[in-house]
């Protein structure tokens, strides 16, 4: 099989129908590695669909999932985090998750220009991609405060590493993109016009 004929887009609405083999992909491969995850629900993803914040790749012939990553923000907007990266078995080996990886991130960029994204990751693959990206390593320290991201741990398998450091480190690496050492990320215009249309109905509620 050919990278081509793979599809990598911004989700929307009409995709909540994969939400649940999204779900069952990254509880099955976090089992197979022996990792804990932050779980999410079917509403959660469903959500970050219609507000253009998550990526789906699908197989262009017949619509199959093939993978899926999505965009969570901290502190009032300035840390933002690509999470949930995953692939499905029957379409690892590809290079899609790079591909996922780079559309998520430059997602991201584009619509928060001045927040610093940070990841967490315990993978090899995932560290090399965002080594590659302008990602560095990082204490826990430098990663966002906010509560309410730090509970995401709590569904972790090694959370109990996390509350005995203090929150200092853990099983996971920290790892940083500062936006103000990098050139500006550009999306195509017609996910543009979709997220600027987003943004101004946000501005009414």
């Amino acid at each position: 099989m050919e990278q081509e004929e793979i599809e990598v887009l911004v989700a929307a609405p009409e995709h909540e129908a994969y939400v649940d083999t999204i779900l069952d992909t990254i509880a099955e491969a976090a089992k197979v590695r022996g990792t804990g995850i932050a779980r999410r629900t079917h509403d959660y993803l469903t959500t970050k669909m219609k507000e253009a914040k998550a990526v789906i790749a699908l197989r262009k012939s017949d619509k199959r999932f093939a993978g899926f990553s999505y965009i969570e923000t901290w502190g009032n907007k300035q840390y933002v985090t690509t999470s949930g990266l995953i692939v499905h078995p029957d379409f690892r080996g590809l290079g899609l998750a790079k591909r996922i990886k780079d559309m998520t991130f430059t997602l991201a960029r584009t619509r928060w220009p001045r927040a610093k994204i940070f990841s967490l990751t315990s993978g090899a693959a995932v560290m090399k991609m965002n080594t590659e990206l302008g990602y560095k390593p990082v204490t826990f320290a430098e990663l966002t405060d906010d509560e309410a991201f730090w509970r995401g741990c709590e569904g972790c398998c090694n959370v109990d590493v996390l509350h005995r450091t203090d929150r200092k480190y853990c099983i996971c690496t920290g790892m940083l993109f500062d936006p103000e050492e990098h050139l500006p990320a550009k999306l195509s215009e017609e996910t543009l016009s979709r997220i600027k249309h987003l943004e101004e109905l946000e501005e009414e509620i």
